[in-house]
């Protein structure tokens, strides 16, 4: 069930997916003075889509009992943090 809404993560939230793999790539090839502005522009996209994913969670495990809730909370993350790493950083603060 999980993979499945990840995959409608993707379907429905492509621009923010896309917004920060363009930004990663705009960081690596930035100058080294550019470079600090570069990365928080990327952070600032990665928190963006954390916080859609987190969304999705949250609107799940409300319709789940509380261990149930806490167990599904456990497994989407794992599974956020495998799939996108840099989202999976921050999964968890959310």
């Amino acid at each position: 069930m999980i993979a499945r809404q990840l995959d409608l993560f993707v379907e429905d939230e492509a621009d923010l997916l896309e917004e920060c793999r363009s930004k990663a790539r705009t960081y690596e090839r930035a100058p080294r003075e550019d470079a600090e502005e570069m990365y928080g522009d990327f952070v600032d996209a990665v928190e963006t889509a954390t916080e859609a994913l987190a969304d999705m969670r949250d609107r799940f495990a409300r319709t789940l009992g509380a261990a149930a809730a806490e167990e599904y909370e456990e497994s989407f993350n794992r599974a956020v943090r495998r799939r996108w790493p840099e989202l999976g950083l921050e999964i968890e603060n959310r």
